[in-house]
């Protein structure tokens, strides 16, 4: 898996982005494809953090919400086990 950071997404409510087929959903012909990625938006998560602390939190949170993606574990799921 690929993870980059980039400046903005075009919208600043949007944190980070999983690119890629959950492993969950992945059957046995799955090859072939480029490794998945998950992009980090940097402007967003920046105007959102308070402290270098909280900065890294925000950080830590949206990588870790994007590799739940990658596992198959959608928005829904996460709110229920209080990720957010």
């Amino acid at each position: 898996m690929e993870i980059v950071v980039e400046d903005s997404p075009g919208n600043d409510h949007l944190l980070g982005h999983y690119h890629g087929v959950p492993l969950s959903k992945r059957g046995s012909g799955y090859s072939g494809f480029l490794p998945d990625k998950i992009t980090i938006y940097r402007l967003p998560i920046e105007r959102r953090a308070k402290t270098p602390q909280d900065l890294a939190e925000q950080v830590r949170t949206t990588v870790w919400h994007e590799v739940a993606h990658h596992f198959g574990i959608d928005d829904n799921r996460l709110r229920e086990l209080g990720f957010y």
